[in-house]
């Protein structure tokens, strides 16, 4: 069983790792709605595309986190 001090760090790290997933996802809306627009006004999409695979492949980092701690 993790000591006070331990566990109180685990929940502060995990509360972290949830607003990172929370703020993740509100960035990769926000993105997916800009490619939307860009689209819609006829504008190349590539980079816009590229940086929401970036966007997205960190989120997975995050959710691989909170997924770790919760294992502790």
């Amino acid at each position: 069983m993790p000591s006070a001090i331990g566990r109180e760090a685990l929940l502060d790290h995990l509360a972290m790792a949830e607003r990172h997933i929370a703020q993740g996802a509100a960035i990769i809306d926000k993105q997916k709605s800009l490619i939307l627009e860009l689209e819609r006004d006829g504008h190349d999409t590539y980079q816009s595309r590229a940086l929401l695979r970036q966007f997205e492949d960190v989120q997975q980092l995050h959710v691989a986190d909170r997924t770790r701690l919760i294992g502790s």
